[in-house]
């Protein structure tokens, strides 16, 4: 006789996978989303949870304390990085080992969490802030200072109006690259260190967080996952140097 009837594990079933999208779509590394599940599964009620992992989907098995199996399979989409909305998850998490929430309202958790984001102007002039510091740091004059700090703040602004706008990220970082690079180049009539400027107004652009996520997944043992988001933040990486060229190109520089 089964422990759990096959309805009621689908939705523990369903609960679970959603947790895993959520935490897959912004950024969490894959061992986190692993124990998650599991730990998700084990308070829910079932006796294991198998889930195998790629960039683009997620495969997930629940198995009751009887033997039933319930497999189901779901798409993941690339979404920014927002680790409010993995913490928001843990949490949940936490909730049902303590309280054993059921699935029904576990779902209903889940359906209400909702990215975590700053206010657009503040981060507008943060990156603008933290590029030109960047900037003074390598030596750069004031008037390079100044100039970064508008071209990496106007960069950031077409950023995320390209983001609204649901633009793939690739096509994203080459065009922000693009105009970074264009209104950094100012800098050229009123600056000794251009050279500064035109890098430094770009590093909003570091795919630092796919990298590190890939690195750590590899070395944890997920190739696939690990190679996966190497490949993107490779990618991405070499749009913003497309973006980069396309510029100089148009402005007839021969470089940094």
């Amino acid at each position: 006789m089964n422990d759990l009837t096959y309805e009621y594990q689908t939705k523990i079933t369903q609960a679970i996978i959603r947790a895993a999208v959520l935490m897959l779509e912004y950024g969490a590394e894959s061992k986190l989303i692993e124990q998650t599940t599991k730990r998700m599964g084990k308070a829910l009620g079932v006796k294991s949870v198998e889930i195998s992992l790629i960039p683009s989907a997620i495969v997930l098995t629940t198995l009751s304390k009887s033997n039933q199996s319930v497999t189901t399979t779901r798409q993941a989409h690339h979404k920014p990085i927002n680790m409010s909305i993995v913490y928001d998850v843990q949490k949940l998490c936490i909730d049902l080992e303590k309280h054993k929430i059921d699935a029904k309202k576990t779902i209903a958790m889940l359906r209400k969490i909702q990215a975590n984001y700053y206010n657009r102007w503040l981060v507008v002039i943060m990156i603008g802030i933290s590029c030109a510091s960047f900037a003074y740091l390598r030596g750069a004059d004031l008037q390079a200072f100044i100039v970064t700090f508008f071209a990496s703040s106007i960069a950031m602004f077409i950023r995320q109006e390209l983001a609204k706008r649901k633009f793939i990220l690739i096509i994203s970082f080459a065009t922000t690259a693009f105009f970074a690079t264009l209104i950094a180049s100012l800098s050229t009539y009123v600056s000794s260190t251009v050279n500064i400027a035109l890098s430094a107004s770009v590093l909003l652009l570091v795919p630092g967080f796919p990298f590190i996520n890939s690195f750590l997944d590899a070395v944890k043992g997920y190739l696939s996952m690990g190679w996966g988001r190497w490949m993107q933040a490779t990618l991405l990486t070499l749009a913003t140097s497309m973006g980069i060229i396309f510029a100089m190109a148009v402005l007839d520089m021969k470089g940094w």
